[in-house]
């Protein structure tokens, strides 16, 4: 499977003429179901301006974006390669709310994914798009959007690596507040640690532990000096 965003084209066209791109044809052979249809919503590709509003497909397996005005303009991505995806209402983050993603590259591509020659001359490589913003007409659906992401996700797990490891740091919802984020955030695989859900608890453990040892050095120490004051 080949990471990152993608260029999508593979439409079946509409009856009624009123989309430019008709709807896209999922892969049913491999169990690709719609999700979500949410028209008039605009995209963000990277630090490109926002695009004239289009239509998204959320699916089992990929989120894919066809334009209403430009016949055969449409990009897709698969959820393996979302490495995150947030709700931003920020305006300081960015002016209009948005579902806001990170996308995964292939490898080699990270470094010139904050920007290149072709981005500036208005052609647009997709191969170093990191991140992709999708602005809803009606901020209200942001939520809806989320949790569809979420289940989405979800059914799309990564695949571990020989050798990886089987838990995975997650965050939850007092480590975010602590760390004030504006995000309704998720990674994934989704917010857990994969087939141990005790490994939070484990940690805080060791942290206790930690602290014992460091207030019993510090009894030691004063009791030490307490004796040498009164010898």
């Amino acid at each position: 499977m080949a990471l990152g965003l993608q260029h999508f084209d593979d439409c079946v066209e509409s009856c009624d003429g009123g989309i430019a791109n008709g709807h896209p044809r999922l892969d049913s052979d491999a169990g690709e179901e719609l999700m979500r249809v949410e028209p008039g919503v605009a995209i963000a590709l990277g630090p490109r301006a926002i695009e004239s509003p289009g239509t998204l497909y959320v699916t089992t397996r990929r989120v894919i974006w066809l334009s209403d005005t430009e016949k055969g303009k449409g990009y897709a991505v698969d959820f393996l390669s979302l490495s995150l995806h947030a709700v931003s209402r920020d305006p300081e983050a960015y002016p209009l709310p948005c579902i806001y993603t990170q996308i995964e590259l292939e490898d080699g591509d990270e470094e010139d994914s904050d920007g290149s020659d072709s981005e500036n001359s208005g052609d647009l490589e997709l191969s170093i798009v990191s991140e992709m913003r999708l602005v809803p007409s009606d901020p209200g659906q942001l939520d809806t959007l989320f949790d569809i992401f979420c289940q989405c996700a979800e059914l799309n797990p990564e695949p571990h690596q020989e050798g990886e490891e089987e838990n995975s740091w997650f965050f939850g919802d007092e480590e975010m507040a602590d760390a004030g984020s504006d995000f309704e955030i998720s990674s994934n695989p989704i917010g857990r640690a994969n087939g141990d859900l005790d490994l939070t608890h484990r940690v805080h453990e060791l942290q206790i532990h930690s602290q014992q040892f460091e207030d019993a050095d510090e009894d030691e120490q004063e009791s030490h000096d307490d004796h040498q004051l009164t010898g």
